[in-house]
């Protein structure tokens, strides 16, 4: 008879540092998995700290209160095995662990070999190379235990088949980007290729900061067929059974379109970042405009109408298409909704700096001085309420600095920030085709930041579609603007477009931290020079 086992995947969502919680969650679906039949749970990397724990890993009390958790956790494995991804210090060294518990002991460990230092990674900062396998038995079934990197690249799991390994199991901290999953598989095919084992695959779901976990945990048998797919950006603790050398077909959930993929991304990480900082809830500045509505339209759907608040602030060059979109727009979403008209500060701050700008003629000086105002009135509104003020930029004002410091820029999370321009329009579309809540209008009418009359934001930036396309090769491809305008792109747009990339870091740096949902976004993967003389290859 062909040797079984049960395992239950727990594709849970835990939180950077609550220790006690996230162990509790532990234990909780170590008795859904036991109820189920389950013979093991498998977690995701570093499931007891979260992730990623960044410099908490520095301090060895923290290593400590992991400890005392594993041994807790440990107390409620009579029955049932575990693989527990957590923190371990020994003696002078430091790992990125996995532990096999069962009956209440620890009975192996196992040491993450590859430790990424790049995109958002900074493994080698915290933590030595495992060298050994770790392979045990279960079931009469031998499973080799990988961490994440370990099976993204040759090595560790072909030392697991070597030491007789006919499963393995993947833990793993996968943060999203779009196409994530398609190169996952890709990935790990190729590993099955080269070791003939089957695989599962746990991944974390959740937001921790600027990432976002999507979960979409799965399974692989030796051939490469996808045996079991689980739901992205769900916490779920799905049970798939290995029997003879193959899974048996389990549930496999179809992918999402992609708007749809990063909408949820997108809500996931208010959502977390919401609740895991403890707001009470979120603030959006309404302009009329396209950024704004959508953000409000994720907040809403993260968070529910009633833990959001909308401001519109008006000022006399403040379209009335825009106040009729705004107000049909929050109408629409149920959300407290309020007009702050901020030409009496405009009038205050002209009468206060007119001796000092006496003679000078009008510029960008005055249009920044309305963002601030409006930046002021929502940080206080903040301040007096504890909500989190949700900035509205997207990626390509990031890149370029269409954007007013201390202005629109003031708040907590950026919501839009990893989002290009061409991408918040198409989101838009789709988020209507969910429910009609955004009037055409916003969606139609050319951008304007309606600082000036008659302004429209193809006065200051190239068309979007070339702007968008110009900032991805050169920030996510690292083209050089000499490979962009031998594809076909005006060299004065490339021009401009780099030059203006460079010159704005020193904005990005002091801009909210927001959501990644790209291969490379302006946060942990972007870690450019604000000083920096460099003349790129034209």
């Amino acid at each position: 008879m062909d040797k079984t086992l049960a395992i239950a995947v727990a594709q849970l969502n835990f939180t950077v540092g609550d220790l006690t919680a996230n162990a509790d969650r532990i234990i909780r679906a170590l008795d859904e998995a036991r109820a189920a039949g389950a013979d093991l749970l498998l977690t995701p990397e570093l499931a007891l700290s979260g992730y990623p724990p960044e410099d908490l890993l520095l301090r060895p009390d923290f290593y400590r209160a992991c400890a005392r958790e594993v041994s807790r956790i440990a107390g409620h494995t009579q029955g049932i095995t575990l693989v527990l991804g957590h923190p371990e210090e020994r003696r002078d060294w430091r790992y990125n662990a996995a532990s096999v518990i069962r009956d209440g002991e620890v009975v192996a460990t196992y040491h993450k070999h590859l430790l990424p230092n790049y995109e958002v990674f900074d493994e080698e900062r915290y933590f030595d190379h495992g060298l050994a396998a770790c392979v045990f038995d279960l079931n009469g079934i031998k499973l080799g235990v990988n961490i994440c990197a370990d099976l993204w690249e040759s090595g560790p799991a072909e030392l697991a088949r070597a030491d007789g390994a006919q499963l393995l199991l993947g833990l793993n901290a996968s943060p999203y980007h779009m196409n994530k999953l398609e190169r996952r598989y890709e990935v790990l095919r190729g590993r099955v290729a080269d070791t003939r084992l089957p695989v599962v695959y746990c991944n974390m779901v959740g937001g921790q900061d600027e990432l976002v976990f999507d979960g979409a945990s799965f399974a692989l048998n030796a051939d490469g067929t996808v045996a079991y797919q689980s739901a992205a950006f769900e916490e779920r603790v799905d049970i798939v059974r290995f029997r003879g050398e193959r899974w048996e077909p389990a549930e496999i959930v179809e992918a999402r379109p992609i708007e749809e993929e990063v909408y949820e991304a997108l809500k996931t990480g208010v959502r977390d970042y919401v609740g895991k900082n403890g707001f009470p809830g979120a603030i959006i500045g309404l302009s009329g405009g396209i950024d704004s509505a959508l953000t409000l339209c994720v907040a809403v759907d993260a968070l529910g109408a009633e833990r959001v608040r909308a401001v519109m602030m008006p000022s006399p060059y403040t379209a009335q298409m825009s106040l009729d979109d705004s107000r049909a727009l929050v109408e629409n979403l149920g959300v407290r909704y309020d007009e702050i008209p901020i030409e009496p500060a405009m009038t205050t701050f002209a009468e206060l700096l007119a001796s000092q700008f006496a003679g000078l003629p009008a510029d960008t000086t005055e249009e920044n001085l309305q963002s601030r105002i409006r930046g002021m009135i929502l940080m206080a509104l903040s301040n007096k309420t504890g909500a989190i003020v949700l900035t509205t930029g997207n990626k390509s004002e990031m890149a370029t600095g269409y954007a007013t410091l201390y202005g629109d820029m003031a708040g907590g999370f950026a919501v839009l920030k990893d989002l290009y321009k061409t991408f918040v329009f198409r989101l838009s579309r789709w988020r209507n085709t969910v429910s009609p809540v955004m009037p055409e209008n916003i969606i139609t009418r050319p951008p304007s930041a309606e600082l000036k009359p008659d302004q429209t934001d193809q006065d200051s930036l190239p068309p979007y579609d070339v702007l968008d396309a110009i900032i991805e090769a050169y920030m996510e491809r690292d083209e050089s603007p000499r490979q962009i305008i031998a594809r076909g792109f005006p060299e004065a747009e490339v021009r401009r477009t780099v030059a203006m990339l460079k010159r704005n870091e020193y904005k990005r740096r002091q801009s909210p931290v927001g959501i990644r949902v790209t291969k490379r976004g302006f946060g942990r993967d972007w870690r450019y020079p604000i000083t920096s003389r460099y003349q790129n290859e034209y």
